[in-house]
C-alpha cells in the first residue's frame, strides 16, 4: 500500500503529544493542539461536502493554517492548492479555472480577492492565519479527482498559460526523507525557520512539510520582511537551521553588521531558488559562524534534486550530488544520451518525480518520457557526481527566488497598441539576483515610453514579473531561422558594462 502523509503524521503526533510542532506569534503549539485544530478543519470540510480527490485552493500567508488545511484535506482523501495572492486578479482567475477547486480560502485582508473569486462563481471564505477553517460549502463532483495527489503547485508555463504540477503523497514522502537523512542540519529536534512562500514547492515542502514529518520543531513567520521581526523570531524561537533563497542573504548580513543579533544556535542555512554567490558563503562563515549550503530543485521533483550534503563534503560552486533515489542522464537537445563528463540537458527519474502536468497532456508528453523528466537545465556532472548548473535552456528568469517566464511578459507587452515586437531577458541585479529587462520595437508613429510599458505590466501581472528597464530598439539580433538571439542581447549588455 502506498504511503499516506496523514497516517505518518498521526503516528508522529501520537508518539509525543506534548512535543513542540509550531512556533507562531511568540508561542509553541504542541502536537495535541495541532491535532485539535486539524480535526476542526477536517470537520468543516466534511460538512461542506469535501470528497476524495477534491482540491482546496488557498491564498494564505505563511502560517500554521496552511498545514492544518493540508492535513485535513489529506484525511478526507483530497489535496491542497497553495496559490500566490499577489499574482494579479487576471492570472488568479485563470489558474483557478484551470485547477477547478472545490472552494477557496483567502487570508485576512484579502477581501477584494475573495469578492473577485466569488464573482467568478467559486465559493470562497476568509480565515485567520492562526485560526481554523470557518464553515463553507464547496462545489462537488469536480473532474480529474485523484486521491493520491497531496498538493498541486501552480505557476505560469513558458507560454504564459497556467501550468499546474500535481505532487503525490509518495513524491513528498520520498523527497523530504531524502533531505532529512542526507543533508547535514536536518536532524530530528533541530528548530527550523519557515519564512519562504508556501505557494512555492521549496517553501511548502522543505520549510513546511519536512519538519512536520520528521520531527523538527518549526518556527513560522508570515514572511521574510520586516527584518526586525525576522531577527526577533529567529532568536525567540531558538532557530538552528534557516531555509532561504540567495537574495535574502545580503539583507541578513547587512542587518547583522548594524547590530542585529542572530541566535547562538543558528548553524546552518540551506539555499535554493538561484545561484549562491561564493563570496556570500564565505562572509557568513567568517563573520557569523554559519554554514551555508547550495541546493537545486524543481517543482516537478517535489522539489529537491541535489544539495551539498555536509560542510566536510561540500564543493563550492556546485549544487552538490543528487538525492538518493534519482537516476540521472545527460542528453543533447534531441534527447540522445551523452557520454559521462559531457555538458548537456539534465534528465531525471525517481520516486520524487511527478507523473506529469495537470490537464496538460501535450506539455506532459514534451517533458516526461518513459518515466524520465527533462529539467530543461544545462549541467555538467563531475566524476564524484557533483552537479554544476551551466544555463537554463528555457531562458527562465529568477527574481528573488521567484520564477519569471519571459514569454508571459512578452505577451503582455505585445498586446499593447503600437508595439511591434518585444523580447524580455534577465539582467543581473545586486538585490534580487536578476530582474526582467524588455527590448521593444514600436510601430512607426507610436510614441509609447518606457513608463507606459512598465505601467501596463504592473496592471496585468505580479510585481516581480514587471520589467525594471525598457529599451526601445529598431531591430533585434536574429538567427538564420528568424529566432531572436537572447544570448546575443545579454552579451551586448555585458560588453556595454565593461
Amino acid at each position: 500500500m502506498s504511503v499516506r502523509l496523514e497516517k505518518e503524521l498521526a503516528n508522529r503526533f501520537s508518539q509525543d503529544p506534548s512535543g513542540r510542532v509550531f512556533w507562531w506569534n511568540g508561542a509553541w503549539e504542541d502536537a495535541g493542539e495541532v491535532e485539535r485544530k486539524t480535526a476542526l478543519c477536517e470537520e468543516e470540510l466534511r460538512k461542506g461536502g469535501f470528497q476524495p480527490g477534491s482540491r482546496l485552493a488557498a491564498f494564505l500567508p505563511n502560517s500554521p493554517l496552511v498545514l492544518y488545511l493540508s492535513m485535513a484535506a489529506w484525511r478526507l482523501g483530497g489535496c491542497l492548492v497553495p496559490l500566490n495572492p499577489r499574482g494579479g486578479t487576471e492570472w488568479i482567475l485563470r489558474i483557478l479555472d484551470h485547477v477547478d477547486p472545490y472552494a477557496v480560502v483567502v487570508g485576512e485582508g484579502m477581501e477584494d480577492l475573495g469578492d473577485a473569486i466569488r464573482a467568478a462563481g467559486i465559493p470562497a471564505v476568509t480565515a485567520l492565519a492562526g485560526g481554523t477553517l470557518p464553515p463553507l460549502s464547496g462545489r462537488r463532483d469536480r473532474t480529474d479527482q485523484d486521491p493520491d495527489v497531496a498538493v498541486i503547485f501552480a505557476t505560469s508555463g513558458t507560454t504564459g498559460a497556467p501550468k499546474a504540477v500535481p505532487i503525490t503523497h509518495g513524491n513528498l514522502y520520498d523527497n523530504t526523507r531524502a533531505v532529512h537523512v542526507t543533508v547535514e542540519g536536518f536532524e530530528k529536534g533541530r528548530v527550523l525557520m519557515n519564512v519562504l512562500p508556501n505557494f512555492h514547492a521549496f517553501g511548502y515542502t522543505v520549510c513546511g512539510l519536512l519538519p512536520l514529518l520528521w520531527g523538527l520543531p518549526e518556527a513560522l513567520l508570515p514572511g521574510f520582511l520586516p527584518l526586525k521581526n525576522l531577527f526577533a523570531g529567529l532568536r525567540d524561537s531558538g532557530t538552528e537551521i534557516f531555509i532561504a533563497v540567495p537574495t535574502m542573504l545580503p539583507f541578513i548580513l547587512g542587518a547583522a553588521s548594524r547590530g542585529e543579533i542572530l541566535p547562538a544556535g543558528l548553524r546552518y542555512i540551506l539555499t535554493g531558488g538561484g545561484k549562491l554567490d561564493p563570496s556570500l558563503e564565505k562572509r557568513f562563515r567568517d563573520h557569523l559562524g554559519v554554514i551555508t549550503f547550495e541546493g537545486y530543485g524543481l517543482t516537478e521533483c517535489s522539489p529537491v534534486v541535489a544539495s551539498n550534503p555536509s560542510d566536510a563534503l561540500r564543493k563550492t560552486g556546485t549544487v552538490g550530488r543528487a538525492m538518493p533515489g534519482y537516476s540521472i542522464e545527460i542528453r543533447d537537445n534531441e534527447g540522445n544520451v551523452l557520454p559521462a563528463g559531457s555538458e548537456g540537458v539534465l534528465w531525471l527519474k525517481g520516486p520524487s518525480v511527478s507523473r506529469g502536468y495537470f490537464r496538460d497532456p501535450v506539455l506532459t508528453a514534451e517533458r516526461f518520457q518513459d518515466g524520465w523528466f527533462n529539467t530543461g537545465d544545462m549541467v555538467r556532472v563531475d566524476e564524484e557526481g557533483y552537479i554544476s548548473i551551466l544555463d537554463r535552456v528555457s531562458d527562465m528568469i529568477i527574481v528573488g527566488g521567484f520564477n519569471v517566464y519571459p514569454q508571459e511578459v512578452e505577451t503582455v507587452i505585445k498586446e499593447m497598441e503600437g508595439v511591434k515586437e518585444a523580447v524580455v531577458i534577465g539582467v543581473e541585479n545586486p538585490v534580487s539576483g536578476e530582474v526582467p529587462m524588455a527590448f521593444v520595437i514600436l510601430e512607426e508613429g507610436t510614441s509609447l515610453g518606457g513608463n507606459d510599458i512598465i505601467s501596463r505590466c504592473k496592471e496585468k501581472m505580479a510585481h516581480y514579473k514587471v520589467p525594471r528597464k525598457v529599451r526601445f530598439v529598431s531591430e533585434l539580433p536574429l538567427s538564420a531561422v528568424g529566432k531572436v538571439l537572447k544570448r546575443t542581447l545579454r552579451e551586448q549588455l555585458s560588453g556595454q558594462k565593461q
